[in-house]
Protein backbone atom coordinates (compact mmCIF):
# COMPACT_ATOMS: atom_id res chain seq x y z
CA UNK A 1 0.00 0.00 0.00
CA UNK A 2 0.99 3.49 -0.64
CA UNK A 3 2.00 6.31 1.79
CA UNK A 4 -0.95 7.89 0.55
CA UNK A 5 -3.69 5.62 1.11
CA UNK A 6 -2.22 4.49 3.83
CA UNK A 7 -2.46 7.74 5.84
CA UNK A 8 -5.79 8.05 4.37
CA UNK A 9 -6.98 4.69 5.62
CA UNK A 10 -5.81 6.14 8.91
CA UNK A 11 -8.29 9.33 8.33
CA UNK A 12 -11.05 6.84 7.39
CA UNK A 13 -9.85 5.66 11.00
CA UNK A 14 -10.99 8.54 12.40
CA UNK A 15 -14.37 8.82 10.27
CA UNK A 16 -15.39 6.02 11.60
CA UNK A 17 -15.38 7.30 15.21
CA UNK A 18 -17.39 10.05 14.15
CA UNK A 19 -20.26 7.97 12.33
CA UNK A 20 -20.14 6.01 15.94
CA UNK A 21 -21.44 8.93 17.46
CA UNK A 22 -23.92 10.26 14.53
CA UNK A 23 -21.25 12.47 13.59
CA UNK A 24 -21.29 13.24 9.93
CA UNK A 25 -18.06 10.58 9.06
CA UNK A 26 -15.32 13.05 8.14
CA UNK A 27 -11.80 11.94 9.40
CA UNK A 28 -8.43 14.18 9.19
CA UNK A 29 -4.87 13.19 9.88
CA UNK A 30 -1.61 15.28 10.09
CA UNK A 31 1.63 14.20 9.11
CA UNK A 32 5.02 16.39 9.19
CA UNK A 33 8.19 14.18 8.47
CA UNK A 34 6.40 10.58 7.81
CA UNK A 35 4.66 10.45 11.07
CA UNK A 36 1.26 11.45 12.23
CA UNK A 37 1.00 14.11 14.59
CA UNK A 38 -2.62 14.38 14.99
CA UNK A 39 -6.02 13.04 14.30
CA UNK A 40 -9.19 14.34 14.70
CA UNK A 41 -13.16 13.65 13.47
CA UNK A 42 -16.20 15.73 13.31
CA UNK A 43 -17.23 16.83 16.83
CA UNK A 44 -19.87 19.57 15.14
CA UNK A 45 -23.05 17.60 17.05
CA UNK A 46 -21.78 16.58 20.02
CA UNK A 47 -20.20 20.20 20.88
CA UNK A 48 -22.60 21.74 19.57
CA UNK A 49 -20.32 23.96 17.76
CA UNK A 50 -20.37 24.78 13.81
CA UNK A 51 -16.57 24.62 13.67
CA UNK A 52 -15.38 21.47 15.23
CA UNK A 53 -14.48 19.92 11.96
CA UNK A 54 -12.25 17.28 11.50
CA UNK A 55 -10.05 19.84 9.78
CA UNK A 56 -10.34 22.63 12.30
CA UNK A 57 -9.23 19.94 15.41
CA UNK A 58 -6.61 18.25 13.48
CA UNK A 59 -4.84 21.40 13.13
CA UNK A 60 -5.65 22.82 16.67
CA UNK A 61 -4.27 19.57 18.11
CA UNK A 62 -1.07 19.68 15.49
CA UNK A 63 -0.30 23.77 16.06
CA UNK A 64 -0.31 22.31 20.16
CA UNK A 65 2.00 19.77 19.60
CA UNK A 66 4.20 21.84 17.42
CA UNK A 67 4.18 24.79 19.70
CA UNK A 68 3.64 26.87 16.69
CA UNK A 69 0.03 27.79 14.61
CA UNK A 70 2.98 27.49 11.26
CA UNK A 71 2.45 23.97 9.88
CA UNK A 72 4.52 24.74 6.70
CA UNK A 73 5.78 21.30 6.90
CA UNK A 74 3.11 19.33 7.02
CA UNK A 75 0.24 17.64 5.11
CA UNK A 76 -3.35 16.81 5.77
CA UNK A 77 -5.00 13.81 4.68
CA UNK A 78 -8.79 14.36 4.95
CA UNK A 79 -11.72 12.13 3.79
CA UNK A 80 -13.68 14.82 2.91
CA UNK A 81 -13.26 17.68 0.35
CA UNK A 82 -13.04 20.65 2.80
CA UNK A 83 -15.03 23.57 3.21
CA UNK A 84 -14.93 27.24 2.83
CA UNK A 85 -14.23 27.36 6.06
CA UNK A 86 -11.54 24.54 6.26
CA UNK A 87 -10.11 25.08 3.41
CA UNK A 88 -9.23 29.10 4.94
CA UNK A 89 -7.49 27.52 8.04
CA UNK A 90 -5.35 25.17 5.92
CA UNK A 91 -4.08 28.30 4.08
CA UNK A 92 -3.86 30.35 7.39
CA UNK A 93 -1.95 27.61 8.78
CA UNK A 94 0.21 27.31 6.14
CA UNK A 95 -0.35 23.24 5.73
CA UNK A 96 2.16 22.18 2.32
CA UNK A 97 -0.73 19.89 0.98
CA UNK A 98 -3.63 18.36 1.58
CA UNK A 99 -4.62 14.92 0.45
CA UNK A 100 -8.65 14.69 0.11
CA UNK A 101 -10.91 11.20 -0.33
CA UNK A 102 -13.87 12.29 -1.37
CA UNK A 103 -15.46 15.14 -3.11
CA UNK A 104 -18.27 17.62 -1.49
CA UNK A 105 -20.77 18.48 -4.49
CA UNK A 106 -22.56 21.12 -1.98
CA UNK A 107 -19.81 22.80 0.08
CA UNK A 108 -16.32 21.68 -1.18
CA UNK A 109 -13.39 24.80 -1.64
CA UNK A 110 -10.98 22.56 -3.13
CA UNK A 111 -12.30 22.85 -6.69
CA UNK A 112 -16.40 21.11 -6.52
CA UNK A 113 -18.32 24.53 -5.68
CA UNK A 114 -15.00 27.07 -5.51
CA UNK A 115 -11.08 26.63 -5.17
CA UNK A 116 -9.40 28.81 -2.52
CA UNK A 117 -6.55 26.89 -3.07
CA UNK A 118 -6.26 28.22 -6.82
CA UNK A 119 -8.22 30.85 -7.69
CA UNK A 120 -7.34 33.46 -5.35
CA UNK A 121 -4.48 35.13 -4.14
CA UNK A 122 -3.37 34.31 -0.86
CA UNK A 123 0.18 34.47 1.20
CA UNK A 124 0.30 31.15 1.07
CA UNK A 125 -0.36 28.57 -1.67
CA UNK A 126 -1.55 25.15 -0.53
CA UNK A 127 -1.20 22.14 -2.79
CA UNK A 128 -4.23 19.34 -3.09
CA UNK A 129 -4.50 16.15 -4.34
CA UNK A 130 -7.88 14.50 -5.07
CA UNK A 131 -9.15 10.84 -5.22
CA UNK A 132 -7.01 9.21 -2.53
CA UNK A 133 -9.17 6.24 -1.45
CA UNK A 134 -12.25 7.75 -2.73
CA UNK A 135 -14.45 4.91 -3.39
CA UNK A 136 -13.99 4.05 0.58
CA UNK A 137 -14.25 8.01 1.18
CA UNK A 138 -18.02 7.70 -0.32
CA UNK A 139 -19.17 5.17 0.91
CA UNK A 140 -18.71 5.83 4.40
CA UNK A 141 -20.62 9.15 4.05
CA UNK A 142 -23.32 7.33 2.14
CA UNK A 143 -23.89 4.50 4.57
CA UNK A 144 -24.00 7.38 7.14
CA UNK A 145 -26.76 8.84 4.93
CA UNK A 146 -28.71 6.14 4.66
CA UNK A 147 -29.00 4.95 8.30
CA UNK A 148 -29.57 8.37 9.35
CA UNK A 149 -32.45 8.42 6.83
CA UNK A 150 -34.20 5.35 8.34
CA UNK A 151 -33.45 6.80 12.06
CA UNK A 152 -35.23 9.67 11.53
Amino acid sequence: MEEKERFMEEALKEAKKAYDKLEVPVGAVIVKDGKIIARAHNLKETKYDTTNHAEILAIQKASKKLKNWRLTECEMYVTLEPCSMCAGALINARVKKVYIGANDEKAGAAGSVLNLFKDYKFNHNVEAEKGILKEECENILKNFFRQLRKIK
